[in-house]
């Protein structure tokens, strides 16, 4: 017999995809245990996501996110992520499409929904260094860095076709110069204004189809430069796109919204996949013998 288990959603952020479970009357219990995390996560034999996120009841927000990778770490925040929480929260009846704050490792972020698509506004911005800590190498034209809730490097090249994404990115993601790792990210511009964009996600280990705040950074930078001005378009690896709109208060700090796809996939259950991380029952979150 197959056992009914915990309910979820499969969402997908402009491909960025994840397993987004409704955490605010149940709590996550073992399933936030990191090798639970990465049985959901995995391709082939879990649902497969780029990361996991729980949904749940906040005291100082409309909701709370918690968004773990696909490796099972706990990461401050994931744009992608929030702008799927952020058109599942309304769904829900959990908060108003006009206006909502959701609380989440990054502090407590505003959002909206505007014309069928979620937006949020990240926190205050103010690391940002124009040149470097990466060195350009080849045909990239120029790199710098952004902590956008979590850290990201970003360099400026004449074709992301070209690029090898991995075999460049891992490196960066690890270069020992960056004290807790990066994202990095690989931006060229379009005929038409806009600018491609391609992401090697830490805790993913891989390319993904989007990613939420790599593109925050990559529109920072790229105003920063000189080369993007106005709200700034980034088609992602998946062909859809991300839209940021940037702003600076009195003190310099960076003021980004970030808008963009938040589609539910698909809803269903948990079932045998779980007792192959060793809970037993998913309903209560108890793990197995």
């Amino acid at each position: 017999m197959i056992p009914a288990g915990r309910a979820f959603f499969k969402m997908s952020g402009s491909g960025n995809d994840f397993v987004v479970i409704d955490a605010r009357a149940q709590g996550a219990g073992s399933l936030e245990r990191p090798e639970v995390i990465r049985t959901l996560a995995a391709r082939g034999t879990g649902v497969g996501a780029d990361g996991v996120v729980f949904l749940e009841a906040s005291d100082a927000a409309h909701v709370r996110i918690r968004y773990f990778n696909a490796d099972g770490t706990l990461a401050s925040l994931c744009g992608n992520a929030t702008l799927c929480a952020t058109r599942l929260a309304v769904e829900l009846g959990a908060a108003p499409a006009g206006g909502l704050t959701i609380e989440t490792g990054a502090g407590v972020l505003g959002a909206r929904i505007d014309g069928g698509i979620p937006e949020i506004d990240l926190a205050p911005i103010r690391e940002v260094v124009e040149r470097g800590p990466i060195e350009p190498v080849g045909h990239e034209r120029r790199s710098g860095f952004v902590r956008a809730g979590v850290p990201h490097v970003t360099l400026l090249v004449p074709d992301v076709e070209t690029v090898d994404v991995v075999g460049r990115g891992r490196p960066i993601r690890h270069d020992p110069g960056l004290r807790d790792g990066a994202n990095a990210n690989f931006v060229a511009p379009v005929a038409d204004g806009r600018w491609r964009i391609r992401t090697y996600e830490r805790g993913v280990e891989a390319e993904t189809l989007a990613c939420g705040t790599g593109a925050v950074a990559s529109a920072i930078l790229l105003t920063a430069w000189g080369e993007a001005r106005g709200p700034v378009e980034l088609v992602t690896r998946s062909g859809r796109t991300l839209r940021v709109r940037l702003r600076r208060d009195d003190s310099g700090a960076w003021l980004p919204s970030l808008a963009g796809e938040a589609l539910v996939v698909f809803r269903g259950e948990l079932a045998e996949v779980l007792g192959l991380s060793g809970v037993t029952d998913p309903d209560s979150g108890k793990a197995g013998a």
